[in-house]
């Protein structure tokens, strides 16, 4: 019913950035919030970082400083901008939005992209 495209990853240098975007489509009428989760291999996935619409952001102690969400209401669409990038950042980065999809009920549904890998070499 919704489909996020990712876009952004790569490999990028110690202290290095990337910027990642995450565009939500299809049966949206009212996005609630959207953010990002990454998964390294061996660990659980955690929260990045996210944005509701009102422009709430939340963070992960350890981006706190150095990533920076944004979001673009009319185009349904979020950023992520990861500065002094480090090697524990390496994992697959996931778009999460959380989605009103009818004005005729309250229910709201979670819907994941497909991931991005980030890389970052020391």
């Amino acid at each position: 019913q919704v489909q996020l495209a990712e876009f952004g990853g790569g490999l990028v240098q110690h202290g290095g950035s990337l910027r990642l975007s995450c565009a939500a489509s299809g049966r949206i009428f009212r996005i609630n919030a959207m953010g990002w989760y990454r998964q390294a291999p061996g660990k659980q996935r955690e929260l990045v970082a996210s944005i509701t619409s009102d422009g709430n952001t939340n963070y992960a102690d350890s981006v706190k400083g150095r990533f920076t969400i944004s979001g673009d209401n009319a185009k349904n669409t979020v950023y992520l901008q990861m500065d002094s990038l480090k090697p524990e950042d390496t994992a697959v980065y996931y778009c999460n939005s959380v989605v009103r999809n009818s004005p005729y009920t309250t229910n709201i549904n979670q819907y994941w992209g497909r991931g991005t890998q980030v890389t970052v070499s020391s």
